[in-house]
């Protein structure tokens, strides 16, 4: 068997390549856009991709199932309840995807149907061999984490209530996953900082039994306390899951990854000006903070760009981005994976342009933890609500960076306001969202909730 994890760190997602070596036949599951290390993966261990599965409709990011079937000739399957639209193969629970030779030898996928993160979600069962006694492993999707299980109230799941999925999972989870022996090795979607769950590990593997001893969601407990625990502060989801799901469901257009063309910096403004499109700086915090083109927003490369971008830039923008030499590409492609394909330029070495116009620049407002008073500036947290409840400042409203966009209606312009997150990172962020939508006097706190607590 070829078993081939391949974990993207920016967006904490996990794709599987999995193929049978005595027939060259293998299957491809829950693909990112960009496609070219799997192709050249699959080419160089004599593999044909045969068959794209997505374990359930991605929020996510935006998956690569349509680039693999386009340029491997590839069928693209999911689970029986999944509503495309788009040819697919659908996946009925218990059946068997034989990549060997014949249906009694090879490597042998088992479709177990596990609805509860989303309607449609499956997971797959590997054998090496279906005559093996035990299974190589299990590939969870969003059903189970290490640490965690997938949240039951994502958009793509729209039209049932938190509740009602929360209970679905809850039957999958012990009915389908657990009975497995604790040896089978667990292989999920997603790892830390993904926003699919709220207490995911950093591990990108585990097994049955030690999630069964350590993963909290699987401790012994009646359906409805798990229900009630699994739907209780969930994290805020970024606004563009919504948009994902949909392209995931309906359809996209196929990845172009040529690099945005370079803009002066009179282009650069007069995109800003004309409201042709959003400024996104993705330069380091430092560089950011220092100085800046006013009206620009800010997510870093370093960080998790593509969820934060996408939590302060609405769908189908067209974004001109400020990014350091040699690094726009990348950028770009990082937006491509949350469907955001509408870059259209670049600011030509942004640090040489600032340096030789500093008149049009401006640098962020930021202050220390020991200056923070009481006065009458409005105090927003912008964590998430399993970080505020666990600690909060005085008077500050919980207003997570993810919501922010559709909330900054409930929120004085003509007041100062003084943000914080955890760092000081996600707060940098929500600030310059408020000085592009008007606000005058906006500031955040240098180290966040972390540094005030410290004194």
């Amino acid at each position: 068997m070829h078993f081939a994890q391949y974990y993207l760190d920016c967006l904490s997602q996990a794709s599987y390549l999995i193929g049978d070596e005595t027939t060259g036949r293998a299957v491809l599951v829950d693909p990112r856009r960009d496609i070219d290390a799997y192709l050249d993966d699959a080419q160089a261990s004599g593999l044909r991709i045969e068959l794209v599965i997505e374990t359930h409709i991605h929020a996510d990011f935006l998956s690569g199932h349509l680039e693999l079937a386009r340029a491997t000739g590839a069928a693209i399957a999911f689970g029986e309840a999944a509503e495309t639209g788009f040819p697919t193969r659908r996946l009925q629970d218990g059946e068997r995807l034989h990549l060997g030779p014949d249906d009694a030898t090879g490597v042998t996928l088992t479709v177990l149907a596990t609805p509860g993160h989303t309607p449609e979600s499956i997971c797959l069962l590997v054998h090496e061999d279906p005559r093996d006694a035990e299974p190589f492993g299990v590939l969870t999707g969003d059903t189970l984490f290490v640490g965690d299980v997938g949240r039951p109230d994502l958009l793509s799941a729209a039209g049932r209530t938190p509740q009602d999925m929360a209970a679905h999972l809850y039957r999958s989870l012990h009915t389908r996953l657990l009975p497995l022996p604790d040896a089978t090795r667990v292989f999920p979607a997603h790892g830390a900082g993904s926003a699919c769950g709220r207490n995911l590990s950093t591990e990108t593997s585990s097994t049955i039994g030690a999630q069964r001893r350590l993963n909290y969601a699987l401790q012994p407990m009646a359906e409805d306390d798990f229900v009630r625990l699994v739907t209780a502060d969930q994290p805020a989801a970024p606004g563009y899951f919504a948009h994902d799901a949909a392209l995931n469901r309906d359809g996209h257009p196929p990845l172009e990854q040529a690099p945005p063309p370079a803009l002066t910096l009179d282009q650069t403004l007069a995109a800003r000006d004309t409201r042709a499109a959003a400024l996104l700086d993705c330069r380091p915090l430092s560089a950011y903070t220092r100085c800046h083109l006013a009206g620009s927003l800010h997510a870093g490369l370093a960080t998790r760009f593509a969820e934060y971008a996408g939590s302060v830039v609405a769908p189908d923008t067209p974004i001109v981005l400020i990014a350091d030499p040699g690094t726009e590409a990348e950028a770009r492609t990082r937006l491509a994976r949350i469907g955001y394909d509408r870059v259209i330029g670049h600011l030509r070495d942004p640090a040489a342009v600032f340096a030789g116009h500093p008149a049009r620049t401006v640098p962020s407002r930021r202050i220390d933890a020991h200056e923070l008073g009481t006065g009458q500036s409005q105090l927003v947290d912008v964590r998430n609500p399993a970080e505020y409840a666990a600690g909060a400042l005085p008077g500050a409203r919980n207003i997570p960076l993810a919501t922010l966009p559709s909330r900054i209606g409930t929120l004085d312009p003509g007041r100062p306001v003084t943000l914080y997150c955890r760092s000081g990172n996600r707060s940098v962020i929500a600030a310059a969202l408020l000085e592009s939508r008007g606000f005058g006097e906006v500031c955040d706190v240098v180290g966040g909730y972390q540094a005030v607590v410290a004194g």
